[in-house]
């Protein structure tokens, strides 16, 4: 059985790239299936990518070849790469960040760069543009076809040059159960926002469900949340519209509403400027 290929871009669905993509992968090899996890990344946020990757990939089998396309210095320099991984799944992607939470997480055997004399599109040689698809469909499309092999993907470049972002957007460092941290993901349909908080740090500290956590979450010196939050398993634990800390898919700590909006009703942004801090009430 041939790999399946794994897409996300920030193309959107609202207009043909996506498709192109496609067309060019079933003209390599009409056997082939692709599958997606979204086109909606926001559009030039490689971090977005990387961390959608990571919730999505470990549970993919081995072998699925995931093609990763948030570009916004395509045409430039940056490397067209195919990284393999640790557990043996393949990534097709701009070296540009998108492999950081991957590289930290599970771990890159080697990485490739895309030879691009060979695995290109043919006709496509003046665009620079549209490398999602003229370069990164191609060679995932000929890399799960078997036309060709891993190693005549292109010349191999050491793992160490691997563009990634700093650690610490990844994981907290957590010490005690006052906890400093950073939103890292809005990207929830539900409105639930996600914390660089493993669970397991989390609960390694001294939290455990039942816990009152008091919540704070600052942007340029400016208070955007303050409660003190029940920390539990799922939103059923609290009453309507009204907050609880628990375990997200990911494994990261989340707060979010019950039947409502977090992200929305009080306008919770991601990245390293928008602060996080948790602490534990103590029993009277």
């Amino acid at each position: 059985m041939k790999p399946n290929i794994v897409w996300q871009t920030d193309f959107s669905l609202t207009w043909g790239a996506v498709s192109s993509m496609r067309g060019v992968v079933k003209q390599v090899d009409r056997e082939l299936e692709c599958y997606d996890i979204t086109h909606d990344i926001e559009q030039f946020n490689v971090l977005a990518a990387s961390r959608e990757l990571m919730y999505v990939e470990p549970f993919w089998p081995k072998g699925t070849i995931f093609v990763s396309v948030v570009d916004p210095g395509v045409g430039t320099p940056r490397k067209a790469c195919v990284a393999l991984l640790n557990d043996g799944n393949y990534v097709v992607t701009p070296d540009n960040g998108t492999l950081t939470h991957l590289f930290y997480n599970v771990g890159i055997r080697e990485v490739r760069e895309i030879d691009t004399t060979v695995n290109r599109y043919k006709g496509t040689e003046d665009v620079s543009v549209f490398h999602g698809r003229d370069i990164f469909a191609y060679t995932a499309a000929r890399l799960a076809s078997g036309i060709i092999s891993f190693e005549q993907v292109g010349a191999s470049y050491p793992v160490e040059e691997i563009v990634v972002e700093d650690y610490i957007y990844l994981r907290a460092k957590v010490a005690d159960n006052n906890i400093k941290g950073i939103v890292t993901s809005v990207s929830d349909p539900f409105g639930s926002i996600i914390f660089n908080v493993l669970t397991k740090d989390f609960n390694q500290v001294g939290y455990s469900h039942g816990d009152i956590v008091h919540v704070e979450i600052v942007h340029n010196d400016k208070v955007y949340f303050k409660d003190d939050v029940l920390y539990e398993k799922s939103f059923g634990y609290v009453d309507l519209n009204k907050p609880v800390l628990y375990n997200s898919s990911s494994n990261y700590i989340s707060i979010g509403l019950n039947q409502n909006n977090f992200r929305d009703i009080y306008q919770i942004k991601d990245g390293k400027d928008w602060l996080v801090k948790l602490s534990k009430l103590k029993e009277d």
